[in-house]
């Protein structure tokens, strides 16, 4: 006759319809009373006895039992839809392409309480000889959180992901500027363009491209006081932008900017193309005070400003593949830079909260040679006649 098992060691029974050893333990009552039952399968008995004693050895030790049959992509799936409320729309849906793109269709099967640092280690090293650093230390972070959100709810016992370093990937695609002559052959062919006084104020002011398609005309001053003391130029307000919550990238980002001419006349003519359309529209128009709309009124998208902006640069000789809005003020940073402007003034234009993002950012764009040091002591010692 068989044993019977004692009393809070667990249950173990073959079960016929499904040909499995069932392992059964008892971990505890609901908030209802009702028992809490555990359950563990195995083809053989002794799989089915192991996985009862870890079980119970859980048990023991006061840990909360993991389901087995719990998997990476149920904790990805979970942490998407519950980890990324509030988040920017367009963050939630480049980190949803990442996730669906190369964590669930590499470790999405493994069931998470099996999943390993070797395995992990692995996969990022994989994810390393096609992506860049950045996607590789973003996906390890998706799937970090992920993981830390299904033990914070007795998933999983621990989180082996964060026992792994991320390795350097590819190299991003290099940051550039236009030249000199190809920003006045883009200004030149941008007239004729629905885009042109957006791409003046990005080659002109360098302000960002979320910047330039939050603003709103009560931030514009195509005026300014001419006659005052001191005189007061024509002037935009970046106070704004399109990321969540609408604040600019960093406290620094805030800032009053003062327009050349060639700014002023393009946001006139803008100001009144963008009245033609209104009436156009009609009662399909919805008013947000917009500087940069779309046909009916409404915020542009990113993808429309970047189609519109590689039309423009293939009109103007260039590659359209090559280049990106975001160019343009790499472009202003480089113009002014190579005019002799300081890198202080260059910081703040951009609203940098100091240089240092400034060089390592736009590095390429910057001047390198130091030429004060040189020319005041020229002038300190002369060269003898």
């Amino acid at each position: 006759m068989t044993k019977r098992r004692s009393r809070g060691d667990g249950g173990l029974h073959w079960d016929e319809k499904r040909q499995r050893w069932i392992a059964t333990a008892q971990i505890g009552f609901n908030a209802k009373g009702k028992r809490i039952v555990r359950k563990a399968s195995g083809k053989t008995k002794t799989e089915a006895k192991d996985k009862l004693k870890e079980i119970l050895r859980d048990l023991d030790d006061g840990l909360a039992i993991a389901p087995h049959g719990y998997t990476v992509k149920e904790a990805v799936a979970a942490w998407l839809d519950y980890g990324l409320r509030g988040r920017d729309p367009e963050t939630a849906k480049n980190y949803r392409y990442i996730a669906e793109g190369h964590i669930i269709p590499n470790l999405g099967a493994q069931k998470l309480r099996r999943l390993s640092a070797d395995e992990v280690d692995e996969w990022l090293a994989e994810l390393a000889l096609t992506l860049s650093t950045r996607t590789v230390r973003l996906a390890f972070s998706i799937l970090n959180r992920s993981v830390r959100m299904a033990q914070a709810r007795d998933k999983v016992k621990r989180n082996v992901v964060q026992l792994c370093e991320v390795p350097t990937g590819q190299q991003g695609r290099p940051s550039k500027a236009l030249t000199l002559e190809q920003v006045e052959a883009v200004l030149n062919v941008a007239e004729s363009s629905p885009l042109y006084a957006y791409v003046v104020l990005s080659l002109l002011i360098g302000a960002r491209t979320e910047e330039l398609r939050a603003l709103t005309w009560d931030h514009v001053d195509l005026v300014g006081e001419p006659d005052g003391d001191p005189v007061v130029l024509p002037s935009i307000s970046v106070w704004r932008s399109v990321r969540q919550g609408g604040d600019t990238k960093t406290g620094k980002s805030r800032r009053t900017l003062a327009m050349p001419t060639r700014c002023v006349d393009a946001l006139k003519t803008h100001r009144v193309h963008q009245a033609a359309r209104r009436e156009l529209a009609g009662k399909r128009w919805q008013e947000h005070g917009l500087v940069f709309a779309s046909q009916v009124g409404t915020e542009l998208d990113s993808h429309n400003v970047r189609r519109a902006f590689r039309r423009v640069v293939k009109a103007a000789g260039l590659n359209p593949k090559d280049w990106t809005p975001r160019e343009m003020r790499h472009s202003f940073v480089s113009v002014l830079s190579a005019s002799g402007v300081r890198l202080e003034d260059i910081a703040r234009l951009v609203g940098h909260s100091g240089t240092a993002v400034t060089e390592a950012v736009y590095r390429h764009q910057i001047v390198p040679v130091m030429v004060e040091g040189a020319t005041a002591m020229d002038r300190i010692f002369p060269r003898a006649s």
